[in-house]
């Protein structure tokens, strides 16, 4: 971000903080500084104001994006506290603040964003700390919205009311877990990505093999899933088997054509001098091509990674045990009981993203010599 859209950002932020200091916070009520806070709501907007001339100055991790740091986390938590006072009748200055704070938390993720850090240790917690706070202030931004507009639980439930549901139902959540990921997921995956990349080292001996089955991935890659999931539950049963068939289907041929495409990554500069060094097939294989084929086959996994729960998840709408987070998506819906899919979903998009965390360190400690970790 250019220093000129630094300094709009600012200048916004400060209009939005002085129209929160003189406009009533709810639709009846008085203005947010004598709103029962009396000197500590003063002393917050002063916090504020300081830091958004603060950030008029162009600069990434120094003085102003420390102010900024400090003031917009200790404002966001002054506006959580105003929100009992102001839910489902949230007035002009209510707004005012909410904006003014997240034009404020947009700019100190831009500033932070472009650090550049000398010490590997600070670049590396700068990594995680800039998508942190833009997550934080995104479940900010959504419980201030929802709260303070009023907006049905039905609808859209506040992400307190979500934590609220996960931390009452951790076993439930837990069984749910365990029989869609811990077994469905895991085998499937297991499964998938082995037999697909075994397969691959056949196709790739084997020119008609390859000519044969790279057609077909193409055609069962495109297959619905709602189509094939009733088949697998009819051959497999109810219970976790048939999901992680699906699972299979939908990660085998991932696997199949990235490990392919790497096995056909070194040149022919490199395989000929695996001739003159009398390799036969497999010798080349091992300690040429398929190190060569490492990050296309760890890309493969990534992939699976999330398309194997996404692929649990729905089979388990077309037949499970009761027990399952597919399940428990479809029959919490049917009983508007939306608090407790968005757990669900919670529950699956962390256990995704640790998922896909866990193969990318993976990749990053076994393909450590490739040119994109070389920094």
């Amino acid at each position: 971000m250019t220093p000129g859209r630094e300094s709009w950002l600012a200048g916004l932020a400060l209009a939005a903080l002085v129209a929160a200091a003189i406009l009533p916070i709810n639709a009846e009520g008085p203005a947010i500084y004598i709103a029962g806070f009396g000197v500590n709501a003063i002393l917050i907007l002063l916090i504020l104001f300081l830091a958004s001339l603060a950030a008029f100055r162009p600069m990434a991790l120094e003085v102003a994006d420390l102010v900024l740091l400090v003031a917009v986390h200790i404002g966001g938590w002054y506006a959580l506290t105003l929100l009992p006072l102001v839910e489902k009748n949230a007035g002009p200055g209510f707004w005012g603040l909410g904006i003014g704070l997240w034009l404020l938390a947009w700019r100190l993720v831009a500033g932070l964003s472009v650090f550049k850090a000398g010490n590997r240790i600070i670049a590396a917690i700068m990594k995680v700390v800039v998508p942190l706070i833009f997550g934080i202030w995104l479940l900010f931004l959504w419980e201030v919205i929802v709260r303070g507009a009023g907006v049905p639980s039905v609808l859209l439930p506040a992400p307190s009311a979500v934590w609220a549901r996960i931390t009452g139902s951790t076993d439930i959540l837990w069984a749910d877990f365990n029989q869609t990921f811990l077994k469905a997921v895991l085998a499937g995956y297991a499964i998938g990505c082995g037999s697909g990349f075994l397969v691959a080292i056949l196709a790739d001996r084997s020119p008609f093999l390859k000519r044969g089955l790279l057609p077909v991935g193409n055609l069962v890659s495109a297959l619905p899933i709602i189509g094939m999931a009733p088949i697998m539950v009819m051959w497999f049963g109810f219970d976790w088997p048939s999901k992680a068939a699906i699972v299979v289907i939908m990660t085998f041929f991932p696997m199949l054509v990235n490990t392919v495409a790497g096995l056909a990554a070194a040149d022919a500069m490199q395989r000929d001098l695996m001739h003159t060094y009398a390799a036969d097939y497999w010798q080349t294989l091992f300690k040429l091509r398929l190190p060569a084929a490492l990050p296309f086959v760890f890309n493969a996994l990534k992939i699976n990674s999330t398309l194997a729960l996404i692929g649990a998840i729905v089979a388990e709408f077309f037949g499970t045990p009761i027990v399952g987070m597919g399940f428990r998506i479809s029959t919490e819906v049917g009983h508007l009981a939306v608090d407790m899919v968005w757990a669900e979903i919670a529950v699956a998009a962390l256990a995704g993203s640790v998922f896909y965390g866990v193969m990318a360190l993976i990749e990053r400690a076994v393909t450590f010599w490739h040119p994109s970790f070389r920094t």
